[in-house]
């Protein structure tokens, strides 16, 4: 298979890399699955941890493109964003959902759960399922332990609103394969 990064321009606007990952598969150390679900940001976004400015905790996603954004929500949860942009510009994408594929049983076990439409259907889920921490924030996607795959196929993909965020929730800047079952919420389209 073809790794995704020769395919898209990391250095792009963030809606149009967000949209062009449905359908990208994600490996961490071999586990993971396709891409089914993203969410845009940007630094002029009230929404984005990039809005007020360059601090330590968002510091990678003023760093080069194609490089991995790794927070802690509400102090419970990890999530994965990818760079985009150029360096200094504040931009990313949110890996909200992913159809897992590769290492279900790892997956299962990291998560407790049985059901394979709950492994990976949602932020937190999926770095849960993926085994990404922290360390991982700042890390080049074209490098171990990252593999990103081009899709195979034409993928069928749907714009709406952002989910659990108060600030600029109407911008669609949601972006979900049409028919996943694997979503972490159905889409709402505009």
């Amino acid at each position: 298979m073809k790794s995704v990064l020769a395919d898209i321009d990391f250095a792009r606007d963030s809606c149009l890399v967000a949209r062009q990952l449905i359908g990208v598969t994600v490996l961490l150390d071999g586990i993971g699955g396709r891409i089914v679900e993203t969410e845009a940001y940007d630094r002029l976004d009230p929404a984005s941890h990039t809005f007020g400015g360059q601090t330590p905790r968002n510091a990678a996603m003023f760093g080069p493109p194609a490089h991995a954004y790794v927070y802690r929500s509400y102090g419970l949860h990890w999530c994965l964003n990818f760079v985009c942009r150029e360096a200094g510009h504040g931009a990313g994408v949110l890996i909200r959902a992913i159809e897992p594929l590769y290492g279900l049983d790892a997956m299962r076990a990291r998560r407790g759960v049985e059901d394979e439409r709950l492994l990976c259907s949602g932020p937190g889920k999926l770095c849960q399922a993926l085994a990404i921490t922290h360390a991982h924030n700042g890390v080049a996607l074209d490098a171990p332990p990252f593999v990103l795959l081009a899709r195979e196929d034409a993928v069928a993909v749907l714009a709406g609103p952002r989910i659990g965020i108060s600030r600029a929730m109407a911008l669609p800047w949601r972006f979900v394969e049409a028919g996943s079952r694997f979503l972490s919420k159905p889409m709402r389209v505009v």
